[in-house]
């Protein structure tokens, strides 16, 4: 009993410094990045979008080393899903109707797509292993082809960043940005970092003190858990008025999750894919892309779309539980 009570109070001692952590990282990240006339979407996906992404790309590092490839897949996907259905739905939830300005539907939300379907393209494919069996999984060439894939996006992104009208149509002046800003921002990712951290220990000791499963606790709580810094930046992004921070970290969240998380440790070592991860996982993850990509026609996610995605979200988790 005490020690789930020591547990508890290092979740809610993580939640707190998650929510500084994010504090911190919207707010310098907009500064540094209007500053390098960079769009609020674009700031979104880059530097917020991968600043909260480290903690999904620490324990896929971890897990290489653990010889445990197969968490980096499941950690991945289960990460993807829940920043669409749990972080964009608790969003709007929380702020009644996210609207944002930047209109995805022609290319954001297509190049999304795209990425999540080169993704599964990848992760269909069977490897032999040493052993003889023969497994679903991604290969050394494919975490290559992944890794380009991301690099180019980013290319792409950079070359086509409107954000000198869009900052004339706002009227946004450029804010004046020194070392502190940058120093504040580290210390806002690593707050994000450490929170993740001790978040995810803390629910998998948790959950190991309840007895669930290993192959759960990696692609609900463990994906939850790194999903966090998405949910807090995205939930005070939007709060403060900067729908386009909140949407921008979730697309460059899941972009980055697909292609460098996966693809960087894929380097390393074949990463096993398990069946709850492949039957359930995989396809959940689609059909949450094609739910944002109806989102994004509107450029709105109402409050009751926002219920629904977390209903949503709570049947992918009884059916990889194994509840129905």
């Amino acid at each position: 009993m005490l020690e789930i009570l020591i547990w508890i109070l290092i979740f809610i001692a993580a939640l707190f410094v998650l929510v500084k952590g994010a504090d911190y990282v919207v707010e310098n990240a907009e500064r540094i990045g209007v500053s390098w006339n960079l769009s609020p979407f674009l700031i979104g996906v880059t530097i917020v979008g991968i600043g909260t992404s480290l903690p999904e790309l620490v324990t896929a590092i971890v897990a290489m080393a653990k010889d445990a490839g197969e968490i980096v897949v499941a950690n991945a996907v289960g990460s993807n899903i829940a920043n669409i259905l749990v972080v964009l739905g608790v969003a709007a939830i929380i702020t009644r109707n996210l609207h944002f300005d930047k209109s995805l539907i022609y290319l954001d939300i297509p190049i999304l797509l795209t990425a999540t379907l080169l993704f599964l393209g990848t992760a269909i494919g069977r490897e032999m292993l040493p052993s003889g069996a023969s497994t679903f999984a991604v290969n050394f060439g494919e975490s290559i082809f992944l890794i380009s894939a991301y690099i180019a996006y980013l290319i792409y992104s950079f070359s086509h960043n409107n954000d000198y009208a869009e900052r004339l149509a706002q009227k946004i002046r450029t804010p004046h940005v020194n070392i502190y800003n940058y120093i504040l921002f580290a210390v806002g990712v690593l707050g994000v970092i450490i929170g993740a951290k001790y978040a995810v220990d803390a629910v998998l000791n948790l959950s190991a003190l309840f007895g669930i499963g290993v192959g759960i606790i990696t692609i609900l709580a463990v994906a939850l858990g790194t999903s966090l810094p998405e949910l807090f930046v995205s939930v005070r992004a939007a709060r403060i008025g900067k729908p386009e921070i909140a949407v921008g970290n979730i697309f460059g969240s899941n972009m980055f999750n697909m292609l460098a998380l996966v693809g960087i440790p894929g380097l390393f070592g074949t990463l096993i894919i398990d069946e709850s991860t492949y039957y359930i996982g995989l396809p959940t993850l689609l059909v949450a892309t094609l739910i944002f990509l109806i989102s994004g026609i509107t450029n709105k996610v109402h409050r009751w779309d926002g219920i629904m995605y977390l209903f949503v979200y709570a049947l992918f988790a009884f059916k990889i539980t194994g509840i129905f």
